[in-house]
């Protein structure tokens, strides 16, 4: 049941934002930025950990749930390091996920040899 819950909160996730690029002149770089404010701007308010906890992978996999991570690790460096936390909390608490995201890419454009569109 969970796996359930967690892939109709992903697709309400992807329906949303295919609504909004559908009915909007949004581009899909600022689409991705509300997605990741919004996680962070629900971390900072307290909804984010319990709807996480309810949802699953389904609200943790999707671009909010890269806000909330960067917002807990500012949340965490600031109350551990004071003012320098606001800097160095969104690297340390993401870093792993964009050094593994660059990577794949990277390896991924040896094996599909992509083209640039102009």
């Amino acid at each position: 049941m969970d796996y359930l819950k967690a892939f109709l909160i992903g697709g309400a996730i992807c329906a949303a934002v295919q609504i909004l690029m559908d009915n909007t002149k949004l581009m899909p770089g600022r689409i991705m930025v509300i997605l990741v404010c919004s996680g962070a701007l629900l971390s900072a308010v307290g909804i984010y950990k319990p709807f996480s906890e309810w949802a699953g992978a389904g609200a943790n996999v999707p671009l909010c749930g890269f806000g909330n991570s960067l917002f807990q690790g500012v949340k965490k460096a600031v109350d551990e390091e004071g003012f320098i936390g606001i800097f160095k909390g969104g690297f340390t608490a993401s870093a792993v996920g964009i050094s593994a995201a660059l990577i794949f890419s990277y390896i991924a454009s040896w094996i599909f040899n992509p083209k640039m569109k102009g």
